[in-house]
């Protein structure tokens, strides 16, 4: 199974969460959206314990499992087909989960998160 981690999904997992633990065990692959890893940078920039975070994630990110994802022109498609998905319903997300749940959908993987706005995307599964 591929795995896409959202931000919470990462530090869940960090924080030593059951379902994230399970997820990040069972997954062939796991996928960081690079927004994902730009999300948890910022955050480290700002906390008390910057280095310690950038240091935990520099051990998670050199995991043979694990690879950093970028969109490319393909995501792009995918992106514009759940824009308009949304845009239909009436439901928009930020746009960096927009482009996460493109990657996930683009590379056939299961989406770890808690945010309960992805409910708005049923096309993409999610672990949990």
């Amino acid at each position: 199974m591929n795995l896409s981690v959202d931000t919470n999904g990462y530090t869940a997992f960090c924080k030593n969460d059951s379902i994230a633990v399970d997820a990040m065990q069972k997954a062939d692959r796991i996928l960081l959206p690079l927004m994902v890893v730009a999300e948890l940078r910022a955050g480290f920039s700002v906390g008390r314990k910057g280095a310690e975070n950038e240091a935990i994630l520099q051990r998670f990110l050199n995991s043979p499992r694990v690879s950093i994802e970028s969109p490319d022109e393909s995501t792009t498609f995918v992106y514009a087909r759940l824009f308009g998905y949304l845009r239909r319903k009436g439901a928009p997300i930020p746009i960096n989960d927009l482009w996460i749940a493109s990657l996930t959908l683009q590379h056939e993987a299961t989406l770890l998160t808690f945010d309960r706005h992805f409910e708005a995307l049923p096309q993409i599964p999610r672990w949990g």
